[in-house]
């Protein structure tokens, strides 16, 4: 039996956004099981007007026979024009859009002639309460929603099952991570990883800590450098030689934060490692951002509102213990339990709607999690409304104060834990996530049923 085709709608899967990064997982982990076509998207494509034919690459590299894996890259988002001409030359039997919907309204817009013929399954990377009703009709173009989030997914079935969407229509696909990538060094005088802790100055410090994210506003790269202030600001001068923050971003972005000067003013005396100080450019190997979260002794993610987390995913899959604001998708990887000791779980969630509020607070021991002091509603043209979930960085610092006083050996023991929550209870591993597309995929094949032209109503 020949196999199904899906064409893909998301960040070009050759590229190093925590998109694309995604999007290689799960497509590499089903290929065995349907051919793929991808919509590249990005924001200048160098190949636009290309096809790339990478069967024969991940034949090679997967021992996959049947391969079949194109790329359309295209600039921008495409328009509905090409998605006419992609569906007439390929002949998909589904399409898959896997990105901020914001990006690719027209595709909403033309979604009554495609579910005429084929299902549209969405990926759904973020959404924060209020519940943005200003997204249900994103949400009712897709025969089937995968949420990244059990905050995401409760926020998704309030909405729909108003709409008369069933139970097979909703699932939470958390993001996962393969071990083939982002794992924990056993041997840490590994030649190869000595050689690249020199190569940064990472060799030292004894106290570690890890900025991994964009610099962009709601990251909060400021608060981060107050909170690590803060710390450093209660300890000895003999204990501050040992700590450093460790800075894996962009020093300066025009959507953030001019890092170099808010060190320079506020940690003048305090060690601040920025990497990209050897790699201009940010390209950095899969191999070296495994020896950057392997290096570090704690993450740090102080961000207002977050879809999923990826860094701090990737830091507990090294055995890296994590700091993390209590917000969007960050919760799943705090492993909060209920009053009976029970992993809250994604249909939880539907009730709760979010845990940013502190209703509970038995947590995982590899996680400090901290709570926002202030819950405050934002909002722009394309987002009219939005929580805004901000902690205070004195919170964030008192934690990274906790970490370093228990010491290594303690940190080490409660990042083991969390390396065996994020691949076992978490199910945040590309295997679940792969093995979650195949079922929803072929779910939604099996049991769509074509949609009849309609006229979008305005929420």
């Amino acid at each position: 039996m020949s196999k199904k085709k899906i064409l893909l709608l998301s960040d070009d899967l050759r590229m190093h956004s925590g998109i694309a990064t995604q999007t290689k997982e799960f497509v590499m982990g089903t290929v065995h099981k349907y051919d793929w076509v991808q919509l590249g998207g990005a924001v200048k494509h160098p190949e636009q007007g290309k096809i790339i034919d990478m069967s024969e690459a991940v034949k090679n590299e997967y021992g996959i026979e049947d391969a079949y894996l194109k790329i359309y890259p295209i600039s921008g988002y495409g328009n509905p024009q090409i998605l006419r001409e992609m569906i007439t030359m390929e002949k998909p039997d589904a399409i898959v859009h896997f990105t901020d919907p914001r990006f690719w309204i027209w595709l909403y817009q033309m979604e009554h002639e495609i579910r005429q013929n084929i299902p549209i399954l969405y990926y759904n990377i973020w959404d924060d309460i209020p519940d943005p009703l200003y997204n249900t009709n994103y949400y009712r173009s897709s025969n089937m929603l995968m949420s990244i989030s059990k905050q995401t997914y409760g926020i998704n079935k309030r909405i729909l099952s108003k709409h008369g969407y069933e139970d097979w229509q909703l699932d939470y696909v958390p993001h996962g991570i393969t071990n083939k990538r982002i794992f924990k060094i056993k041997d840490k005088g590994d030649t190869k990883f000595r050689e690249f802790e020199q190569k940064h100055g990472l060799d030292k410090y004894k106290y570690k800590i890890l900025y991994l994210n964009r610099n962009i506003r709601r990251k909060n790269p400021g608060d981060t450098a107050l909170a690590y202030k803060h710390m450093m600001d209660k300890l000895s001068p003999k204990k501050r030689k040992e700590c450093c923050l460790v800075w894996h971003s962009a020093p300066s972005d025009e959507n953030g934060t001019d890092m170099r000067a808010v060190c320079k003013t506020l940690l003048p005396d305090y060690p601040v490692i920025f990497t990209y100080d050897n790699h201009p450019n940010g390209s950095f190997t899969d191999e070296e951002m495994n020896f950057i979260y392997n290096s570090c002794d704690v993450y740090i993610n102080m961000a207002s509102n977050e879809g999923f987390g990826l860094g701090s995913c990737e830091a507990l899959h090294c055995g890296t213990p994590i700091i993390v604001n209590v917000t969007g998708g960050l919760q799943d990887q705090c492993g909060f339990k209920n009053n009976k000791g029970e992993y809250l779980t994604a249909e939880d969630y539907v009730e709760l709607q979010s845990n940013h509020r502190g209703t509970y607070t038995n947590h995982g021991e590899w996680v400090k999690p901290v709570f926002p002091t202030n819950i405050s509603c934002q909002g722009s043209p394309l987002t009219p409304y939005i929580f805004d979930d901000r902690c205070s960085f004195e919170d964030a610092g008192e934690a990274l104060l906790e970490w370093y006083k228990v010491g290594p050996e303690e940190r080490e023991r409660c990042g083991e834990l969390g390396r065996q929550f994020v691949n076992n209870e978490g199910r945040m591993t590309s295997k679940h996530m792969s093995e979650s597309f195949i079922k929803n995929i072929d779910n939604c094949l099996e049991k769509w049923k074509p949609r009849k032209q309609y006229t979008l109503e305005a929420v």
